[in-house]
């Protein structure tokens, strides 16, 4: 068997030829924004962005105060109208002072701010009273202003390709009047899950619905790895095949097209009489390679030729606990790596109860750090998908462990 690392480093050495050469695609700012925060929100630039104009675009008062011209430092001037944010002002005649609110078009005269909590008043509106003004000594050129360019230089790089689109460059790319952004387009994967036993129907809000009757079940693997992929700015689109042999490759060309960078299937790899993706596409080159994982064992991958060109395929175990342990172990930390995308989080505490795990195998439980010690949430087998839900950590039992004690270091992999 593989050790886990040999398996993910084979992974990541199948999707670095797909995810370098994705091209972009032409995205508004608004866009982007709606999704930052989100797992879409992990985006890259496709290419370098300059600046059009400078930031700031003019000189602007950096308190609410009065525009003053610095040279008439202690000397006592008129109050004129005031200058609201969004005005262009006329200019400042000499001894004279005008009102001015933060974010204020600096008036052609004008060189320097006195804070309004300078003068007697103390706070607008009251200080709009004020018939004249002293000009406080030391008052220099600059005081309280942002100059153009202060921020940014016009033809200034705001950003290099291969950035990360956060909410500080939006804001900067929208203050500068930038509507659209080049970025590189998403990982795009197919999700297959395979098995003649999924059903098609859905449960209504009263708990009626077609399938999930006799001895179908209905498809959790789909929805709840495009959710993941999601997570790490992917874009999924999910199929379900049956155990038709003869029907699975033409199915599974049709859904590839000329779309998928990546199949990603679930179920029919183990060892089984109807295992219909290891039948079908380990003859055109899928190669099968358990790996020392509890759960997750069975494994298999490869670059295959589907719809004219060759294409890189991952395939996990189907059952569901299987089938998202996998992707957090194997596939998850490639593209989140590409994306900039956050990886889990791991931390070491001690075991708050015993566990046994197979001593060959790297076990991966389920379960919770409460008071910093971890609690298993539910046994290790792979169908206990309720208790994935539940649980707010991964926990690694490595190889060569067989019993866990309380007091025992575990490294746990947090999921929030």
């Amino acid at each position: 068997m593989r050790t886990i690392g040999q398996h993910r480093d084979e992974v990541a050495a199948l999707l670095a030829p797909a995810l370098a050469q994705r091209g972009a695609e032409t995205v508004a700012i608004d866009t982007l924004a709606d999704g930052v925060g989100a797992g879409r929100g992990h985006r890259v630039l496709a290419a370098a962005v300059t600046a059009p104009v400078p930031l700031p675009v003019f000189d602007n008062s950096q308190m609410d105060g009065f525009a003053v011209r610095a040279a008439e430092s202690g000397r006592s001037v008129r109050v004129v109208d005031p200058i609201p944010a969004g005005a262009v002002p006329v200019p400042l005649a000499p001894g004279t002072a005008a009102p001015i609110m933060t974010g204020a078009r600096i008036p052609d005269g004008a060189d320097a701010v006195v804070p309004v909590e300078e003068t007697a008043p103390g706070a607008f509106p009251a200080a709009l009273a004020l018939a004249e003004l002293t000009v406080p000594d030391g008052t220099t050129t600059g005081t309280f202003v942002r100059t153009v360019g202060s921020d940014v230089r016009r033809g200034a790089e705001l950003a290099p390709a291969g950035a990360p689109v956060t909410p500080a460059l939006l804001g900067t790319l929208a203050a500068a009047g930038i509507d659209v952004v080049d970025v590189v387009r998403p990982v795009r994967v197919l999700v297959v899950s395979t098995g003649s036993e999924l059903a098609d129907g859905r449960v209504g809000r009263g708990g009626a619905g077609g399938g999930g009757a006799g001895a179908m079940i209905r498809d959790a693997n789909g929805v709840a790895l495009r959710a993941a992929l999601a997570e790490v700015a992917a874009a999924a689109r999910t199929v379900r095949l049956t155990d038709d042999v003869d029907a699975f490759l033409p199915a599974l060309e049709d859904a590839v097209g000329e779309w998928a960078d990546l199949v990603l299937t679930t179920g029919g790899i183990s060892a089984g009489a109807y295992e219909v993706v290891r039948q079908t596409l380990e003859p055109l080159g899928l190669a099968v390679t358990p790996v020392a994982m509890q759960p997750g064992g069975p494994q298999a991958l490869g670059r295959l030729p589907l719809a004219g060109r060759r294409v890189p395929v991952v395939a996990f175990p189907g059952n569901p606990v299987s089938a998202l342990v996998s992707f957090e172990v194997f596939l998850r930390p490639v593209l989140a790596a590409v994306v900039g995308a956050p990886d889990r989080a791991a931390q070491e505490f001690p075991a708050a109860e015993s566990a046994t795990s197979p001593i060959a195998k790297h076990q991966v439980r389920r379960g919770m750090v409460v008071d910093d010690r971890v609690h298993f949430v539910g046994g290790p087998s792979s169908h206990l998908l309720g208790h994935l839900a539940a649980a707010t950590h991964l926990v690694h039992v490595p190889v060569g462990t067989d019993t866990v004690e309380p007091g025992d270091p575990l490294t746990v992999w947090s999921l929030r």
